[in-house]
């Protein structure tokens, strides 16, 4: 049996150089393709994932996660005891870094701690990882997909592994279209205008399809359950795009001042992508919509 810990927190974007105590809940949900990837190349394989609290609700259940654990102010020394074959270490943050670092395993992948700079560098086959972190025109330039590069990281080929949300949603679906306009606190900017949903709005009704605004901002449960509602969700670059992707929903994303290259969209899915939110009209959205949705 081949014991794998990842790390994988959400207080670093993986493939940015953002680093912070916010975890980013779409950053890690967007990792779960890895599993996929490690039970093609390890398929005898015991997987412990170290999460936030905050995001465990979109790591419980999982089929492929054999033990979930919890990081608090303890959980470092208790890693620091255990024996991995292999560990995977996808947060920038200096301790978990180090915590990577003092670990006993036959291989490590992702972020290790630098003792000579005293910041984070990367483990052999995570360069390109790095160089997209660090390096603003290799990050522009940029074609490969975010689940492409972790996956290739890992020594797997790419191909298309999907998302993997445990929690099996409790409701129907009982409306056309789900607007998810909220955006995280972190990123602002990926707001669209309260003037723009209610546009949009009038060209749903019009069409003679039922609508309903984001609901289970308190409970990632109950979001989830939200989103599953809805036939197809039209959304802002965040959390809920990658839920939606998860459930195989129809899915609108709407890009403004965020990368859309990285973002693997599935087969049912579909973006606009322009320099800022301002720019994206209501029926640009709507017209995205009517072609998605006619395909069946």
């Amino acid at each position: 049996m081949t014991k794998i810990l990842i790390i994988k927190l959400g207080f670093s974007e993986t493939l940015d150089p953002e680093v912070g105590r916010v975890s980013s809940l779409g950053d890690v949900l967007r990792t779960t393709p890895i599993l996929y990837a490690l039970k093609e190349k390890y398929f005898d394989s015991h997987i412990t994932w170290l999460t936030d609290e905050s995001a465990s609700a979109l790591l419980s259940y999982n089929q492929y996660i054999d033990r979930l654990l919890i990081w608090d102010s303890f959980v470092g020394f208790q890693l620091m005891s255990e024996k991995y074959d292999i560990i995977i270490n996808l947060e920038k943050i200096g301790g978990l870094c180090a915590i990577t670092k003092s670990m006993n395993a036959w291989k490590k992948y992702g972020f290790r701690f630098d003792e000579t700079t005293g910041n984070y560098n990367v483990y052999e086959g995570a360069e390109y990882a790095l160089d997209l972190c660090s390096k603003i025109d290799v990050k522009k330039k940029n074609e490969k997909y975010w689940q492409e590069i972790l996956i290739e990281m890992m020594g797997v080929k790419w191909d298309k592994q999907p998302y993997i949300l445990g929690y099996k949603p409790k409701t129907k679906e009982t409306h056309d279209v789900g607007f998810n306009f909220k955006v995280g606190t972190k990123f602002p900017k990926k707001a669209w205008g309260n003037e723009k949903w209610k546009e949009l709005e009038k060209h749903i009704v019009n069409d003679g399809k039922s609508f309903c605004y984001q609901e289970g901002l308190s409970n990632l449960y109950e979001y989830i359950d939200w989103i599953n509602s809805n036939k197809t969700l039209i959304s802002c670059d965040s959390l809920g795009l990658h839920i939606a992707l998860a459930l195989n929903k129809n899915v609108i994303v709407l890009f403004g001042p965020t990368n859309a290259t990285e973002v693997f969209f599935y087969q049912k899915s579909d973006h606009i992508k322009k320099e800022t939110m301002e720019d994206i009209s209501a029926q640009e959205v709507f017209e995205i919509y009517k072609q998605l949705t006619s395909k069946g």
